[in-house]
């Protein structure tokens, strides 16, 4: 079964636009876990927008599956990843003021720089993964760097699915079966919903973990919570 970590950035967001602490972030963290979620992920960002770097520290003590920090590698990242030791951190090359992520690593360009931030969480022991898109090159650079797993950026996928074009699996297919062949594991994200799940995580060797947040905590909004998250439990099986 392929593991659903939920990202819980849009349920800070929703708190910080009126200030105070409704909805509660670490009770949102909490019963996602009691109804199911097999992970909770954040991915704050410098400017603090949604999830705060307060968060982050406060959610250690919360979470009791496993604590997925995502985020570009920079000083206060990197530091904040140190001092909280989650069990994976994702590293993300958003750029500053970035509505969302939109395209993974450069792993050739950026290899050496990767590879010294990745070893740094490492002896730290703390799995490493990296967001990359479904291109065999950026996957083969990807092993380079030491990291322990990949995560394909699905934003096209999705894209390709809504417009009733199964085909744009494929890139992810032959990614999926190299990242396999190189010893990688595969984790995937972005876009990814409950209309798409079950035929990404059918068609995709080796998937071990999807994080999925604005469409689950959208879905939520009509299905309820804790029926959402066990609806993807079941899609992800």
């Amino acid at each position: 079964m392929t593991k659903l970590s939920v990202n819980i950035n849009k349920i800070a967001t929703l708190r910080n636009a009126r200030g105070g602490n409704v909805p509660d972030l670490l009770k949102v963290a909490a019963d996602i876990q009691k109804f199911g979620g097999q992970g909770i992920t954040i991915h704050p960002r410098p400017d603090e927008r949604h999830i705060r770097y307060q968060d982050a520290r406060d959610l250690k003590a919360i979470v009791t599956t496993e604590y997925n920090i995502e985020g570009n590698p920079q000083h206060n990242f990197i530091d904040l990843v140190l001092e909280c030791k989650p069990d994976q951190v994702t590293l993300v090359p958003d750029a500053i003021g970035a509505i969302t992520s939109s395209a993974g690593w450069d792993t050739i360009k950026n290899q050496d720089y990767l590879k010294e931030v990745i070893q740094e969480f490492q002896r730290n022991g703390i799995r490493t993964s990296i967001f990359v898109d479904p291109v065999l090159e950026m996957i083969e650079g990807a092993k380079k760097t030491g990291t322990d797993r990949i995560e394909l950026y699905t934003e096209a996928f999705a894209h390709e699915y809504d417009l009733g074009n199964k085909n744009g699996i494929d890139p992810y297919v032959k990614a999926a079966e190299l990242a396999n062949d190189l010893g990688l594991g595969i984790n995937a994200g972005h876009d990814l919903s409950l209309d798409n799940i079950q035929f990404f995580k059918q068609n995709i060797p080796g998937l071990l973990e999807v994080s999925i947040g604005h469409a689950l905590i959208a879905e939520a909004l009509y299905l309820g919570l804790d029926n959402t998250v066990n609806m993807y439990l079941s899609k992800l099986k």
